[in-house]
């Protein structure tokens, strides 16, 4: 890690490529894409705002077995949700600072 740290110093092309390969090496050797990821993480947020409308239908129905459960799932989607939500607005005013950058 501090040698990762300690490169980033670097500005030559050949070099990032290489550490990049190095990174790759510690880390297992295969580093998903970055759309792989955030589908990993949209499937993820999904499956947690579903447990979180079964755990709300339980509840209105009274079905619900452990309430501190159920309030856990409800929340976890919920903030799940505003993370993503604030992911999404950073990514977006990224993308709109980049398209204002003149070249």
């Amino acid at each position: 890690m501090n040698n990762l740290i300690n490169s980033i110093s670097s500005t030559s092309t050949g070099e990032v490529l290489k550490q990049k390969n190095q990174s790759n090496d510690v880390l297992g050797g295969g580093l998903n894409s970055f759309s792989e990821q955030l589908k990993s993480a949209m499937v993820e947020l999904n499956d947690m705002q579903k447990d979180g409308e079964n755990a709300m239908a339980d509840m209105a129905t009274g079905q619900v077995k452990d309430l501190h459960q159920a309030a856990l799932a409800i929340d976890k989607a919920e903030i799940s949700m505003k993370l993503m939500l604030e992911i999404r607005n950073k990514a977006l005013s990224a993308y709109k600072e980049l398209g204002r950058t003149q070249l």
